[in-house]
């Protein structure tokens, strides 16, 4: 049991982890401004073309309500987030793709023997296949 402790709490405390926690958070708080956005600006305006708060216009179909007014506000709401979102990870995929740097070729460990082509030890004074010396490079 104490292993199984051990493993959750370090899994918990993995920057992974807790980036999601931050993430999940901010989230949340940033769809409340959001839906306050939809809600108490947007939703206005467009009410007052239809002449009604936006959010209130159903459908009435067989005694059933067709809340088409709230769903439309949800859309809304949903695409903001959506384009908020994506011009974010847009943003950090750049800065991202700006912040890499080239890593530096490694230097080669082999040769090619001038005389039978098979690949040697770049150290290599004597080629292990035709026996021949190499040249100084």
């Amino acid at each position: 049991m104490k292993s199984f402790i051990k493993e959750f709490k370090e899994f918990a405390m993995q920057g992974n982890v807790m980036d999601m926690a931050v993430g999940i958070i901010i989230g949340a708080a940033f769809t409340a401004i959001v839906t306050s956005l939809v809600d108490d600006i947007l939703n206005p305006i467009i009410g007052l073309f239809v002449g009604d708060n936006f959010a209130n216009l159903v459908a009435n179909f067989a005694g059933v309500e067709l809340a088409y007014g709230k769903f439309i506000m949800a859309v809304i709401n949903f695409i903001i987030v959506a384009l908020v979102i994506f011009c974010i990870i847009k943003a950090m995929n750049k800065a991202t793709s700006l912040k890499k740097t080239e890593e530096p070729e490694e230097a080669p460990t082999t040769k090619v023997c001038p005389f039978c082509k098979s690949e040697i030890d770049i150290e290599a004074t004597r080629c292990p296949h035709c026996t021949s010396e190499q040249p100084a490079e």
